[in-house]
């Protein structure tokens, strides 16, 4: 039906038409090693020479954090429960602990008025967040 020549010059003519988007690598952006900011490798000593390495010597990042917090005897991460006693209002919110911008807060209705667990996110620049299923207002602290 169609003959090569004919096929292989309408694939050409349409590469003419249409040519290929393509950026020279020269105005890439580019980075020099100056500009990167240099951070601190959390990094194990490693094994002693004949001996297998312990968790806390071989760990590294977050992991290590966590671990070396765990001797002091302390919590890297706060994963303590939050206790919901009465339910918060816009007056007298929930206060959710936390250094960070946002949280994620898994509210299951205060007591007496449980309901089926719902992840809120509560946010600093938020006045109040509220629940929902129940209407908690949660607030993070300052």
């Amino acid at each position: 039906m169609f003959s090569r020549f004919t096929l292989t010059r309408s694939i050409a003519a349409r590469s003419l038409r249409f040519p290929a988007a393509s950026r020279a690598f020269s105005v890439a952006s580019y980075l020099k090693s100056g500009d990167v900011e240099k951070t601190e490798i959390f990094q194990g000593t490693g094994a002693t020479p004949g001996k297998f390495a312990t968790d806390e010597e071989q760990a590294t990042g977050l992991d290590r954090l966590e671990k070396l917090a765990g001797l002091e005897g302390k919590e890297f991460f706060d994963t303590t429960t939050l206790s919901l006693d009465v339910r918060g209002t816009p007056e007298n919110p929930t206060i959710v602990p936390s250094g960070a911008p946002w949280r994620l807060v898994g509210c299951q209705g205060p007591p007496g008025e449980e309901h089926e667990l719902l992840w809120i996110k509560v946010e600093r620049d938020h006045k109040i967040d509220r629940c929902i299923e129940c209407g908690n207002v949660y607030k993070l602290s300052d």
